[in-house]
């Protein structure tokens, strides 16, 4: 069985827009605990558990010289490695 795909392969087959990571990456900066989040047509993810698989991206956004920006990028890169689930 294959895993799912990550949330940049379905970027890449276009189930998917920019706009559906953007509206993920802001639900996780307004509220980190918020839980599952739906985006895309019929996906969701918990943008939380994706940063934990992440190591670097969840050393980087404790580091008190990180500003919002890289903060984002950070969180951005940690959802796009994740694995979505179909809600």
């Amino acid at each position: 069985m294959m895993p799912s795909p990550m949330t940049i392969d379905l970027l890449a087959t276009l189930q998917i827009v920019d706009d559906d990571v953007a509206a993920v990456v802001n639900a996780y900066m307004t509220n980190p605990q918020r839980g599952m989040v739906r985006f895309g047509e019929g996906f969701e993810i918990d943008p939380a558990v994706a940063l934990a698989a992440h190591p670097f991206a969840s050393q980087l956004i404790r580091q008190p010289w990180a500003g919002e920006e890289l903060c984002r990028a950070a969180v951005r890169a940690a959802i796009m490695l994740a694995r979505p689930q179909r809600a």
